[in-house]
């Protein structure tokens, strides 16, 4: 499994529509979400396993797939960097 870091950002008018369609995903996917609509950023952000960047896509609400940005995760170990 990977890690994948997804930022999924919508207008205010969008709003109810992207979380009503997160939660027909699941439970499961609504609680990797976190939310800044109530500070007035209309984003959904989350940090998923998965087996591919398709796989988190699917987790995506398709009116918002355009909008969306999935980016793989990495850590890096002490030598990796001793090694840049």
């Amino acid at each position: 499994m990977e890690r994948y870091f997804v930022e999924s950002p919508h207008t205010q008018e969008e709003c109810l529509r992207a979380l009503d369609e997160i939660l027909a995903k699941g439970p499961g996917v609504l609680a990797d979400y976190e939310w800044g609509c109530m500070t007035g950023d209309h984003t959904g952000y989350a940090i998923v396993e998965a087996r591919s960047e398709s796989e988190v896509k699917g987790t995506i609400p398709t009116f918002l797939a355009g909008k969306a940005r999935v980016v793989k995760l990495n850590k890096f170990t002490p030598d990796q960097i001793r090694e840049f």
